[in-house]
């Protein structure tokens, strides 16, 4: 991607989270409800819209761990037929140089003309920038993303209930073949008095 477009992309994504807890959000960016004429397709993130708590588990690859917790909010935008979400996490360092916080922003649409979804991730605090394209995949909603030295991402949800899922981050450096897992959220949705132990 062209340097400019991301600069634009990053700061419009940026200034359309803000808006998702704003008192004065930008017009025309958040939407009451999902387009219509796309509804069954726009379920397959539609179901996360609204807000959730998690707690959260870096994974290293020394097999030492991180904790965490934080919030996550789903919210549609741009007349129905996109997702924006934004997660904010608190972690507890446990040893020198470890990370304390972390965000992000998602911006998700569906794209007919290849049955899947296109999504954009955002990382400020790492000045960061994913290309993902999501599907589903059985009972989960797996978002991939390859790089030009041949690596995978995949970031996964699943056990998906109405109150709660699971969501973790994993890599393949080999085509594939092997995987690391990198984060685990356990996430409920706010306020539902529903655990994600399972």
């Amino acid at each position: 991607m062209h340097v400019a477009k991301i600069v634009f992309t990053m700061s419009a994504l940026l200034l359309s989270a803000k808006s998702l807890h704003s008192q004065n959000p930008i017009k025309g960016l958040e939407s009451s409800g999902p387009d219509p004429s796309w509804k069954a397709k726009l379920d397959t993130f539609g179901q996360f819209v609204g807000d959730w708590t998690f707690e959260v588990t870096l994974l290293r690859q020394d097999g030492s761990k991180e904790q965490g917790s934080g919030s996550w909010h789903f919210a549609w935008v741009l007349e129905g037929r996109a997702i924006q979400d934004v997660w904010i996490a608190n972690y507890r360092p446990s040893r020198p140089g470890d990370q304390e916080r972390g965000y992000g922003t998602t911006l998700r649409f569906y794209d007919p003309k290849i049955d899947a979804w296109r999504v954009t991730w955002i990382s400020p605090l790492s000045d960061n920038i994913i290309l993902f394209t999501a599907r589903k995949a059985g009972g989960e909603i797996v978002m991939e993303s390859k790089n030009a030295a041949g690596g995978i991402a995949h970031w996964i949800f699943s056990d998906i209930t109405p109150s709660s899922f699971r969501w973790r981050s994993e890599g393949s450096r080999d085509g594939g073949k092997t995987w690391i897992v990198g984060q685990e959220f356990r996430v409920r949705r706010a306020n539902s008095g529903t655990t994600t132990e399972r």
